[in-house]
């Protein structure tokens, strides 16, 4: 057996009915975590529960503790991520106040509850849990850069928070309705919380990120598709170590790049600009090419969550003009999406 087959995924991590809770954000790219919950599992989705500072909102029903109790929810998710992975202060009141009105606490946060006195002592007294997913498995070993099996899809961006677990998500859903043998391979929280199950790779330590997305995505059947969540950005100068190491240890046959037309800079690094798509199709090959030779993008997809259709579907053109790739807003779906799905397919 080999090392890598030794050590599984973290299972069972999918949210039941839930309240997600927003904080005090004003950015809504930090709070992507609750945006998923609601645009994948919302049939899950009870309400929103927001403090008075915050500015952002998902649409669903305000609700508090107890009235999200009443209406069956188990669990209040933390849906915002909070600079550095810590949960402030300011939120500690609240988040108790849900353990007492009976819901348990899901986070995706980098520092653990039980570590927070109060959260730990609102728990032990009513008897809620403490639910960490940002967790990864025991014994990670480090990569070994073998080539395995089975064919894989990486998604990869211009930027962090732009669209690469949505696109991930609808390439996926999309080729198993063809009757593809595809899987969904969750790498970050929301993606875990959505699907059950994954890796959160960027709370492993950094020698064992590439070994960490082989056990992700191992050997499979020659006509098996494993469709891997992107991370990070490549260019992004905090996050570009996790994409690195995800890149490699996916050894992706083909990627896609995810990218979103209105933003001019990177999330939260108002001096840095957003690298052109090109470049990233240029760089995602080269680095690529460490762990697998063949590597190829197949296509783009652009976020136009916002845009009006026309607005939208002009957008899609331009690129599509100028790129010698399919192009499209999987969340839009249509021919283009379509044309997208069928490179997706190619084998070579």
């Amino acid at each position: 057996m080999s090392a890598v087959s030794q050590v599984s995924v973290v299972e069972n991590q999918a949210v039941g009915r839930c309240l997600l809770f927003l904080g005090d954000v004003t950015e809504p790219g930090f709070a992507k975590t609750a945006f998923g919950l609601r645009d994948w599992a919302g049939e899950r989705c009870v309400g929103e529960l927001r403090l008075p500072a915050g500015t952002v909102s998902l649409g669903l029903p305000q609700l508090n503790c107890e009235q999200a109790a009443a209406q069956g929810a188990s669990a209040l998710v933390i849906g915002v991520a909070a600079a550095g992975g810590a949960i402030p202060d300011a939120w500690v009141p609240t988040l108790a106040a849900a353990l007492d009105a009976g819901l348990d606490i899901v986070s995706g946060m980098h520092v653990r509850l039980e570590t927070i006195p109060a959260l730990r002592d609102a728990a032990a007294r009513s008897g809620r849990r403490l639910v960490d997913v940002r967790t990864p498995p025991a014994d990670i070993p480090i990569a070994t850069g073998l080539p395995r099996s089975g064919r894989r899809i990486l998604t990869v961006g211009t930027d962090c928070a732009l669209g690469k677990k949505y696109t991930a998500l609808a390439i996926s859903r999309g080729l198993a309705a063809r009757g593809l043998d595809v899987s969904f391979r969750a790498t970050g929280q929301t993606g875990i919380m959505i699907a059950g199950s994954g890796m959160p790779i960027d709370a492993v330590v950094s020698d064992f990120v590439a070994g960490a997305a082989e056990i992700l995505s191992p050997a499979a059947a020659p006509g098996h598709v494993d469709v891997i969540e992107g991370q990070g950005s490549l260019f992004h100068p905090a996050f570009a170590g996790v994409s690195l190491g995800l890149l490699h240890g996916s050894q992706p046959d083909m990627f896609v790049v995810c990218h979103d037309p209105r933003r001019g800079h990177l999330l939260g690094y108002p001096s840095s600009p957003l690298p052109s798509i090109e470049t990233v199709i240029v760089q995602t090959i080269a680095l690529g090419r460490v762990t697998n030779p063949a590597i190829r993008c197949v296509g783009v997809a652009l976020n136009t969550g916002g845009m009006m259709l026309d607005e939208a579907e002009r957008e899609i053109a331009a690129f599509a003009q100028r790129l010698p790739y399919p192009v499209a807003d999987p969340m839009r779906g249509g021919p283009a999406f379509d044309r997208l799905l069928d490179a997706c397919q190619e084998t070579s």
